[in-house]
């Protein structure tokens, strides 16, 4: 099976018509037709911390948004837990001459575990680190 990575700035695109890359990331989610999107809880806490200021009416949009992906089928959302965050703070010392944030190191060692060379995301970050950034 395809498998893709999603990012945080995938899914606030998907959830936000104004913003910029909204249409492209809707046209690449209708190419996934058979592909599973790997995602994590890391990812969904900074979508909802994206979303906490932003009104009760758009926090409860986000909620729904997030629960609803956690029963997707085509969706799999890694837990985070204590060894993932060992390995990511790991990877996090080792390079300190990039600007990784946390959810980027797990991001990158969930997307090798899952196989993948590709994530549903504009951050320049994938690429330092060898993906393949698809709404770029």
């Amino acid at each position: 099976m395809t498998r893709v990575f999603a990012d945080t700035g995938y899914w606030i695109a998907l959830l936000t018509p104004r913003d910029g890359l909204h249409k492209e990331a809707h046209r690449l989610y209708a190419t996934l037709t058979g592909t599973e999107i790997v995602t994590s809880e890391w990812v969904l806490i900074e979508l909802l911390n994206g979303f906490a200021p932003q009104g009760p009416h758009l926090r409860c949009v986000v909620s729904d948004a997030v629960a609803a992906l956690r029963t997707n089928p085509k969706v799999v959302v890694e837990p985070q837990i204590r060894e993932a965050f060992d390995e990511a703070l790991q990877l996090y010392c080792d390079r300190p001459d990039k600007d990784w944030s946390m959810t980027d190191c797990s991001s990158f060692l969930i997307t090798r575990r899952y196989g993948t060379d590709s994530a549903l995301t504009y951050d320049k970050h994938f690429e330092q680190a060898g993906y393949k950034a698809l709404l770029r």
